[in-house]
């Protein structure tokens, strides 16, 4: 007997690779899912201006980060906005200034829809093979109500399908959503995936999200750099009792020559490729 449903997740035109720039902009489950590439050693960028909730903001961002990427991540919250009065503009975070600055308003599919494809054509200019990925983050936002929620996660559900289904930005072959949005609402659907405020996803949740992502999106080469990689990333992670025993020093001099040796491989993992 089945006891869920399983989200299926069609299979992208293209895959991630090992040593693929990152860069994940969004919400806070941007957050997480950058966490996990950097967990993995990959070169990322993380919300490098900070937590960007809608689409005009993701753009902004995009804007201003200015970096060929060869994966962006795009995590999509709310279509709610805040516009300064005094100028009109969009803001990407309203720096504690008081409320009465600004004027919320939501924007409209289309909206979202054009965000989005310009913050895409900024990436291609900088690098035409840019593979991107949208998601709609499974956070719920309780301020606006658990209805209004729905109706702005649907209105970022509907901008992506009618981009995915534009000619002009050429989807399929670099471009593809990821159903984390379903995967949390209609395979988990259970709060003990939840954390205590039961409105974002718990850790065990993160983990099956991007598990599930790295069996649709990784290439063969990237699963097998991963399995490389893991007993290296372990030892690094332990934290002994005694971090001044020789026998702890022997350990990590033995981990980080395994990570030498690694390198060679795969070069990023240098310490002179991150700098």
């Amino acid at each position: 007997m089945d006891f869920r449903t399983i989200v299926d997740i069609p299979s992208p035109g293209f895959r991630i690779e090992p040593g693929d720039r990152i860069l994940t902009v969004g919400s806070c489950f941007a957050d997480h899912l950058g966490k996990k590439f950097r967990d993995e050693a990959f070169p990322a960028d993380v919300n490098p201006y900070g937590v960007m909730y809608n689409p005009a903001s993701i753009l902004h961002t995009v804007e201003r980060y200015g970096k060929a990427v060869d994966v962006a991540i795009f995590t999509l919250g709310t279509n709610h906005v805040y516009r300064l009065k005094e100028t009109g503009e969009i803001v990407d975070n309203c720096q504690k200034r008081p409320q009465s600055l600004f004027h919320e308003e939501e924007l409209s599919v289309d909206d979202c829809r054009g965000y989005l494809e310009k913050a895409i054509g900024v990436l291609r200019q900088l690098n035409p093979d840019v593979k991107v990925f949208i998601t709609v983050s499974p956070i719920r936002y309780a301020k606006y109500g658990y209805h209004g929620s729905q109706l702005s996660k649907a209105s970022l559900l509907l901008a992506v399908d009618k981009l995915l289904g534009s000619q002009s930005i050429a989807a399929g072959e670099t471009l593809a959503y990821f159903p984390a949005y379903e995967i949390v609402n209609d395979e988990l659907r259970d709060y003990r995936f939840y954390a205590p405020d039961m409105l974002h996803p718990s850790q065990q949740a993160v983990d099956y999200i991007w598990e599930r992502f790295v069996e649709t999106v990784f290439s063969d080469a990237a699963k097998s750099y991963l399995q490389e990689w893991k007993p290296i990333k372990e030892a690094l992670a332990h934290r002994p009792f005694n971090p001044d025993s020789d026998a702890y020093r022997s350990f990590l001099a033995r981990t980080l020559e395994q990570k030498g040796k690694l390198a060679k491989k795969y070069p990023w993992l240098s310490p002179q490729q991150n700098q």
